[in-house]
């Protein structure tokens, strides 16, 4: 099982996001071993609320998520995800006729 955190600029500068990172990281030091699914890797996204989130309702919504998460790969929905939509679909170059 892998684990990554990551926090944007939009969550603060250096020092909120790193305090951001450290409760995320805290929080899944304590739901992973019995939340966790053996050989699935897990990013955690800090959002702009993380830093100053009440502590029991970060450990709520994160349990939430990973229940979640392993009922949806049990249920094998995670296999049929939705394509992304591009941002820049390619365009059509004309092309001259001989």
């Amino acid at each position: 099982m892998g684990i990554g955190f990551t926090a944007s600029k939009k969550v603060g500068g250096a020092v909120i996001r790193n305090r951001a990172k450290r409760r995320l990281r805290e929080a899944a030091r304590q739901l992973l071993p019995k939340h966790g699914l053996a050989g699935v890797d897990y990013v955690l996204v800090a959002r702009q609320s993380t830093p100053d989130a009440d502590w029991a309702a970060l450990l709520d919504d994160l349990k939430s998520a990973l229940l979640r998460l392993a009922a949806d790969l049990q249920a094998g929905a995670t296999s049929e995800r939705r394509p992304r939509a591009q941002s820049h679909p390619e365009r059509e170059t004309p092309t001259e006729s001989d």
